[in-house]
């Protein structure tokens, strides 16, 4: 890219986040890492710390902050079941009031803001996979909607703003992602199988297993976000960002098993409400708009992944919430 820009990424000491601001600042552009540390550690940009264009900030987006940037990754929020349902109502503050200020700064500056949205906007979905076009099936009263209907709200407000105000938007919808410097304790389904494996503990699935995913490795998906930045005025999105390859949760656990050369058995607990029984994105619009798609398939990124779990000292991190499994 030949011009650089100051650009703000919230919730930039996140897993996603945080490699965002690495692949940022590596281009050469003044980053803002704005973060409240709940799901996130320091240690995850500390190796930016140095760099003339890297600042990090403590900041939570549901309070308002007055900074001058030309664009804005908005990546703030709690992902995780366990975590966003620890606090509901503070999740549902950030994707409503976080909302608001991080739309706010980008409608006085003239910035360019992105919104990190996710599949869950599709809820349990009755059309597979699911393309931007489904409206989705979404329980607003379960123990999930602080999230999911969070994250419907925030792209109605991304909207509303560029309709209304002429707010330069992009919305992305993220489906499950893993890779190096997820958090062990996040309670996500991959960082759960590979913390039990390499620990020796059988490995608890919800269910018989049989519900399924889409597994996207990192650098896909850090890849696909930045090319939605960047791409064409015209086209604001939602995009779907993810990988097409399906895989119940059971086979996932059993390539954990296999990769981590592990002995321990599987374990069914009980269905958590409102889980989705299938989930795999359509992203024939972001071929044809990004000229975007995932290269790296689930083995081989299961394997960077489990390696890095197995060099890192677990004690360095702190579970965020104690309903993290």
């Amino acid at each position: 890219m030949s011009q650089l820009n100051r650009i703000l990424v919230t919730g930039g000491a996140g897993f996603l986040g945080s490699h965002i601001c690495e692949r940022l600042v590596e281009d050469g552009h003044d980053v803002i890492c704005l973060d409240n540390f709940f799901t996130s550690q320091k240690t995850n940009v500390a190796h930016l710390l140095s760099k003339p264009n890297f600042e990090l900030i403590r900041h939570d987006i549901t309070l308002p902050i007055f900074l001058e940037v030309d664009e804005i990754y908005n990546m703030a929020c709690p992902a995780a079941p366990g975590h966003y349902q620890y606090n509901p109502i503070k999740t549902t503050k950030t994707s409503v009031m976080g909302v608001v200020n991080v739309l706010g700064v980008a409608k006085r500056c003239g910035a360019k803001v992105l919104q990190a949205s996710t599949s869950e906007v599709y809820g349990n979905p009755e059309v597979h996979p699911q393309p931007e076009s489904y409206h989705g099936n979404v329980n607003p009263l379960g123990p999930r909607a602080c999230y999911d209907e969070g994250k419907r709200v925030a792209e109605t407000l991304f909207m509303d703003y560029h309709r209304s105000n002429g707010v330069d938007i992009r919305i992305v919808r993220i489906f499950n992602t893993y890779g190096p410097r997820m958090h062990p304790y996040d309670g996500r389904v991959v960082s759960n199988f590979i913390r039990q494996a390499l620990a020796g503990e059988d490995i608890t699935i919800f269910g018989d297993g049989s519900q399924t995913r889409s597994f996207c490795y990192r650098d896909d998906l850090v890849e696909g976000i930045i090319r939605m930045m960047d791409n064409d005025k015209a086209f604001v999105g939602p995009v779907n960002i993810g990988n097409p390859g399906e895989f119940t949760i059971r086979e996932l656990a059993e390539l954990v098993i296999e990769l981590t050369g592990s002995k321990v058995k599987l374990v069914e607990m009980p269905l958590p409400a409102d889980d989705p029984a299938r989930r795999r994105p359509d992203i024939s619009l972001a071929k044809e708009k990004l000229d975007w798609e995932p290269k790296i398939a689930l083995r081989e990124g299961l394997q960077k992944t489990i390696n890095w779990f197995a060099s890192i000292n677990k004690a360095h991190y702190r579970p965020p919430t104690p309903n993290f499994t």
